[in-house]
């Protein structure tokens, strides 16, 4: 008789392990996601994550994990169903494979949003996935490790909350284990929690952080380079002071050989960071410039396409910013080429826009600065890239500001008569250039007859009284009348009437 009875339960046993089991696996297809939902599946699973029998309380997690990650809709219902608190209580009292399924689940819940990741930290899930960081396999801190991450990365009060939590000097220890996965996860979750606020960065580097991710910019394993150059470049964006301890780490010249790397997310992390150091002080600009870093860059730029070249062009910029020596480094260093060919091939408009504004960086300190832009043919490209009827206003604006900033400075006229072409906006720009010129310089006065420049001139419509109509009449002063009319647009007609006029 009781063979019988254990018959019952066994088989009960066995469709439950066969229900979970497929649901689980159903679960990794999208196609049947709609038809798991519509069947009542999260219902279903929720008793299971009690069940008497470990495989099956941990197949139920696992499937609700999946579940969770495929729609904010689902992750919602997991909240709804009010199977967080059953996770977060199973996760102090199960074994290491439940404890992975379960923060699986509330990775997946959090990663949609910052109210999702709210009802996670409400549930009291933070203290159960912190003491999860100090259980002693590691795929159980990777899986909290992730899950924290996911928190933090949303705002920056639930990274506080994680922070609080005392996650940070956890995190940092699990970034020194030898495992390679918990290594990238915990930097990944160090650099969610960094990114919020300085207040926020300086724990991480409280934590002691800093030295120890600066150790493995060096490491064989791209993934975790990414991560490294990415937190890293979090922790200095705030404030000098903390991109400081970033570069007392002696972190150059190493990082430039990752932007060199055959990973191309480790070659676009790492000049990200590089710009977020480039930005705050000129005298770390000129650090990374003796360290070599401007060439590496330009080198950088020249082989990227896309998006990953506008951490580059931005740096170049932000270092050509700070003064005349600075930006004559990045001239030296043949910067200018790659930030043209951006401008004019680069099809997105934000990245002209960075490579105008990084010009316009270069060439406004000095004549000799305005000189090598002029001479590469830029300030043509700028006027072209002003004018097009598809350009955004941010383009046009960038593109505006760098002709005029150069414009002002180029005393090198011949690079300017190409532009005597451009609407009055800018042309009273290179019009003015010449009028400061031109009284000091004979044979600039001659050549600008012989290229036509003066004759362009007289074309012009200015409007009388405004500057433009100034400079053009400064310029005419400068040469005998007869030459001036002789260039006027209706020279000719008043030829032949003073030929009608004339009675021999």
């Amino acid at each position: 008789m009781s063979r019988a009875v254990l018959q019952v339960f066994e088989e009960y046993q066995k469709a439950r392990v066969t229900f979970v089991q497929t649901v689980a696996d159903l679960a990794t297809r999208p196609q049947n996601i709609d038809a798991l939902q519509n069947a009542g599946v999260m219902a279903l699973l929720r008793p299971l994550l009690l069940d008497n029998v470990a495989s099956i309380q941990q197949s139920a997690a696992l499937a609700l994990g999946r579940l969770a990650n495929y729609s904010d809709e689902l992750a919602e219902s997991v909240v709804t169903h009010e199977i967080l608190p059953q996770l977060v209580y199973s996760l102090s009292q199960q074994n290491r494979f439940y404890k992975k399924a379960a923060a699986f689940v509330l990775r997946a819940v959090s990663k949609h949003s910052p109210q999702l990741a709210q009802a996670v930290v409400d549930s009291g899930a933070l203290d159960a996935l912190v003491t999860c960081l100090e259980e002693f396999d590691p795929s159980v801190k990777e899986a909290a490790a992730w899950a924290l991450g996911y928190i933090a990365r949303h705002t920056k009060e639930l990274a506080q909350t994680v922070v609080d939590a005392g996650a940070v000097p956890l995190l940092v220890l699990c970034f020194q284990e030898p495992e390679l996965t918990l290594k990238r996860i915990s930097a990944s979750a160090l650099s969610d929690i960094c990114k919020h606020s300085p207040e926020l960065a300086q724990t991480v580097v409280d934590a002691g952080a800093v030295s120890l991710l600066a150790k493995d910019i060096s490491h064989n394993d791209a993934p975790l380079k990414r991560q490294v150059c990415s937190c890293l470049a979090q922790i200095a964006k705030h404030s000098v002071d903390l991109a400081e301890v970033v570069v007392e780490a002696e972190i150059f010249p190493r990082i430039l050989h990752c932007l060199k790397d055959i990973d191309e997310f480790v070659r676009k992390n790492a000049s990200t960071c590089i710009r977020e150091i480039a930005r705050h002080t000129p005298d770390l600009a000129k650090l990374i410039v003796n360290a070599g870093g401007v060439a590496a860059m330009v080198d950088y730029i020249t082989e990227a396409r896309g998006n990953n070249r506008l951490p580059g062009i931005m740096t170049l910029g932000y270092i050509a910013a700070f003064s005349e020596t600075l930006a004559l480094a990045v001239v030296v260093s043949k910067g200018i080429p790659p930030l043209k060919d951006a401008l004019i091939n680069e099809p997105e408009d934000h990245l002209k826009a960075a490579s105008a504004w990084s010009l316009g960086q270069i060439g406004r300190h000095s004549p000799d600065h305005a000189r090598a832009l002029a001479e590469a043919d830029v300030l043509r490209r700028l006027l072209a890239v002003y004018l097009h009827q598809d350009s955004s206003e941010d383009l046009q604006t960038k593109a505006k500001r760098a002709l005029k900033s150069v414009i002002q400075k180029c005393t090198h006229l011949p690079a300017l008569e190409p532009l005597l072409e451009a609407p009055p906006n800018i042309l009273k720009y290179v019009v003015q250039q010449f009028a400061k010129v031109l009284p000091n310089d004979v044979n600039a006065r001659r050549s600008f007859v012989q290229s036509g420049g003066l004759q362009k001139i007289q074309e012009v419509k200015a409007e009388v009284g405004s500057k433009l109509h100034d400079y053009i009449d400064e310029i005419n002063m400068l040469y005998p009348p007869e030459i001036v009319q002789y260039y006027s647009p209706n020279y000719a007609e008043t030829l032949l009437k003073k030929m009608d006029e004339f009675n021999p």
